[in-house]
């Protein structure tokens, strides 16, 4: 294992890489798992601390405030590091607010300030994101995307295991969110050691460029529809093996609260990180393509691991080797994904362009939970996890498809303009934006109403899933012009 060890070799770009990404990584958990510890502690009801997991929704809507990060530019230290300074600013004063408060008796103040640091969060990504893209090189992004996720484990470790056991054996809550904050200057070092890119691109020239022109540039692509239905089911297979894995050692194993959480969290989160350098080192000296297949390949035969699980005797190594296998595996398929997503941005629009790819990235992830029960319910664990291996397939063969464009990715040459179906193309964009507005207006009815314990709306849901369902049929008909489009010119 000497790969990932050169890639720990310490530099400024490695030092910037681990604070932003540790900075990127802390407030998740304490907007989500360690608040919800904290709610649990102060027995908030469960109607209540489930509904608070919809303050996270700002990490998957955060490309519709992207374009003012890539318009405008804050008067200080550069377009890119600007925006990093003041988010990171604004996050340290918000977790250091919901330090001050109780959630028995402040419980609407508290929603509020989680929803501002997931917005901020959120915004922080954004513009992270788009430095990324904008200063490292395709040799370099798959050892970029391996610190990033690096320093993102590690701040979800520490504000999610080692501040659950802070609080509750020393500083209580209040103060270890108090030390959160503080943690946060971490990633205010990370920006000021950060350089903007040497030859920064041209900010839009207006607020409608920032907003229209990246959508066009990316939608104009030959093979737009293919890379957005590539980015969506690539780690599909892997988020239906992680949504309920907690449930299944626990419940359906028998396993301890203590042993999943010592070893699915611990050792879990260290596979991550050596799948991620690992998978890093390897892209150095392989194609896009070539990492996205291998790994793609080894995260689904990976899930074969919990499958066997339902089929043996338990035991604590057993547990062991799964969790680790299944979690080094992921972690290379998100250092491959992460310099996909990378690789696809025009570095105008690299902060507008990443965050739509970014959420269209985690859809998988944020939703496929309620159909992962329903499933169980159906088919038991061993029909699931056997499932999932299946569920890997068509991200696989939409790899494939691609290949010659991902090909194309790592010579740095110019997208290639797409030259059929210009009508069609057209009326499929439209439809598909169409699709994401209404989900949006949707989902913002659903948190708002749910924040002032408001009667739902009658039209939030039709909203939410026709929306959903016309994006879904959009994207469809994009990935058959595409191939159709492909068949045509050859």
């Amino acid at each position: 294992m000497t790969l990932p060890l050169r890639l720990v070799t310490f530099s400024r770009s490695t030092a910037v890489l681990l604070l932003l990404g540790f900075s990127s990584g802390l407030p998740l958990a304490l907007t989500s798992g360690t608040l919800q510890a904290w709610m649990t502690v102060e027995n908030i009801d469960l109607k209540t601390i489930g509904f608070f997991s919809m303050v996270g929704q700002a990490y998957v809507f955060k490309f519709l405030w992207a374009p003012l990060m890539d318009r405008y530019s804050l008067p200080i230290v550069g377009r890119r590091r600007g925006w990093l300074v003041a988010s990171q600013l604004l996050l340290v004063l918000l977790i250091a607010a919901m330090g001050t408060i109780n959630p028995s008796s402040g419980l609407f103040s508290l929603a509020l300030l989680a929803v501002a640091i997931a917005f901020c969060s959120a915004s922080q990504d954004i513009v992270f994101d788009a430095w990324k893209t904008d200063v490292l090189s395709a040799e370099e992004r798959g050892s970029g995307a391996a610190l990033t996720v690096l320093g993102y484990r590690l701040a979800m470790l520490v504000s999610g295991g080692l501040a659950l056991w802070l609080a509750d054996r020393y500083l209580g809550w209040q103060h270890t969110y108090f030390l959160m904050a503080g943690l946060m200057s971490l990633g205010l070092i990370g920006s000021l050691l950060a350089k903007e890119p040497a030859q920064a691109a041209t900010a839009p020239l207006s607020l409608r460029h920032a907003v229209v022109d990246p959508l066009k540039d990316f939608f104009q692509r030959n093979n737009a529809w293919l890379m957005i239905t590539l980015i969506i089911f690539y780690k599909l297979g892997d988020a239906f093996a992680g949504a309920l894995s907690t449930s299944f050692l626990i419940r359906g194993l028998g396993f301890s609260a203590g042993d999943v959480g010592l070893i699915n969290k611990s050792l879990g989160l260290i596979a991550t990180i050596i799948g991620a350098l690992y998978g890093g080192a390897l892209m150095r000296r392989w194609s896009l393509y070539r990492a996205l297949m291998v790994f793609g390949i080894a995260q689904a035969v990976s899930n074969l691991a919990y499958w066997v699980l339902t089929v043996i005797p338990s035991h604590l190594w057993s547990m062991g080797t799964a969790v680790f296998i299944e979690n080094l595996c992921g972690g290379m398929g998100t250092a491959a994904a992460v310099a996909l997503l990378m690789s696809l941005c025009n570095r105008r629009f690299s902060a507008t362009q990443f965050a739509l790819l970014s959420a269209l990235s985690a859809v998988g992830r944020v939703y496929v939970g309620p159909i992962a029960g329903w499933l169980v319910d159906s088919w038991h664990w061993s029909g699931f996890y056997a499932f999932t291996v299946v569920a890997s397939l068509p991200g696989l063969l939409l790899l494939r498809a691609a290949k010659s464009s991902l090909l194309s990715l790592n010579q740095e040459t110019p997208f290639v303009a797409r030259t059929q179906y210009f009508r069609y193309y057209s009326l499929t964009t439209k439809l598909f934006l169409f699709g994401t507005t209404l989900a949006g207006i949707g989902l913002i009815l659903m948190v708002v109403t749910g924040l002032l314990k408001l009667t739902e709306l009658p039209m939030t849901q039709p909203l939410l899933g026709y929306g959903i369902g016309i994006a879904a049929i959009a994207t469809l008909l994009g990935v058959a012009l595409d191939v159709a489009a492909r068949k045509k010119a050859t």
